[in-house]
Order: C-alpha cells, then structure tokens, then sequence
C-alpha cells in the first residue's frame, strides 16, 4: 500500500513527474592568488560581471593560504561609484569546531566576527593558520547586488585550519546585510593585517 500520494495516485504507479523548474548557474570568472595583497572582482572589468543580469551571485573559495599566521581572511563591498571598500555591515557569526584528538569540541557564538554596523573587513575566516598544509575553503553567497530598494543580504561559510585551536575541523557560518541601497558592483578579498594571499581560486559564478 503506497504511503504517499501525488494526485491521488501512490509514487509506485507514477511513470513520469512534470518538469521541475531550476535556477540555472553560469561560471563568470576565477582569481588565482600568487602572493596577491588582495583580489577584486569589478563589475565590467576582466570579464567580471556583477550587475543586474542575475539575482544572486556565488564566489566560491579553494586552498585559500595566507601568508601570516593567525590572520583574518575576508571581503569588502563598494557601492556604484564608490571606492574605500567600507560600506556599512549588520552580521552575525558562529563557530563550531572539533579537534583531531578528539578532545575538544564545540559551537561558540562568535562575537569578534560579528558587526553592528561596522565599516571592516566581514570576515570569512578568523584566526586561520599558516602551516603549509593550512587552507581555507567554502563559499559567499551574495544576493541583489544590483537592487536600488533594498539592503544586499549574504550568507558565507569557511572551513579552514585555526592557528590557536588546531588541529581541528573549524568552520565559520556568517549572514547578514551589506546596509545600502545603492548597487554593489565591486567585491574585494584580503587580510585584515595586510599581510598576502599566497595561494588560492575565488570562482565567480551567477545563478538565476
């Protein structure tokens, strides 16, 4: 006796479902770090496009190294005509983390990775080690760059490898808005110290 049903018949006796509509994802571009103080995608420039063509947009992170240890790895908006990478940003962030050992393992509200309206860097990852097998990789979600009504929301998460809490599988979960109305057209990547991004892609990707 089937259990579920789809127009009052059970799955069993469905042949065919209808066509299920789905968002369509397209590759734009990919930055390859080398020892690169920072990397920026620029609606308009080197094939990047960042505008109205589709409502959310995508960047993926793979082997993201970083030369200082202990350093903060992160991103930064700028509005259309605008260029000191500090527009305003309302956050919230977790933590969770396991050690190899098995000793270890937790979910911390992270409070220095959140903002209140705070101008810096929103972070992707805190604390991140650079040990030449340390890496960081997952992906930022970033949603209506181009509206001119509402606010940009985003929602990220990094796994990478902690330089005080290690070994350990650590993650950072991070959403909230980039607070303008205006449109963002300009997406930079770098380190809260300053310090290089030895190695890595950031790939771009829209999605309709």
């Amino acid at each position: 006796m089937s259990i579920v049903k789809l127009n009052n018949r059970g799955v069993r006796s469905v042949t065919a479902f209808g066509s299920l509509s789905s968002g369509a994802i397209t590759f734009i571009k990919k930055l390859t770090a080398s020892s690169s103080a920072s990397l920026s995608f620029v609606d308009g420039s080197s094939d990047v496009v960042l505008d109205n063509t589709y409502k959310e947009y995508l960047f993926t992170f793979k082997n993201i190294h970083l030369a200082t240890d202990s350093d903060d790895f992160g991103w930064q908006a700028n509005a259309a005509s605008e260029s000191g990478y500090n527009e305003t940003v309302t956050s919230s962030a977790f933590t969770p983390y396991h050690q190899e050992n098995g000793g270890s393992g937790q979910v911390v509200y992270n409070t220095g990775s959140d903002q209140a309206q705070g101008t810096g860097i929103v972070q992707l990852t805190q604390n991140q080690g650079n040990s030449a097998d340390n890496n960081a990789g997952g992906f930022l979600h970033l949603f209506n760059p181009s509206d001119t009504t509402f606010v940009k929301h985003f929602i990220s998460s990094l796994s990478y490898d902690h330089a005080t809490v290690a070994p350990a599988a650590v993650s950072l979960f991070a959403a909230g808005y980039v607070n303008t109305t205006s449109a963002i057209n300009d997406i930079k990547f770098f380190t809260r110290s300053g310090g290089n991004i030895d190695a890595g892609d950031i790939c771009l990707y829209g999605i309709n």
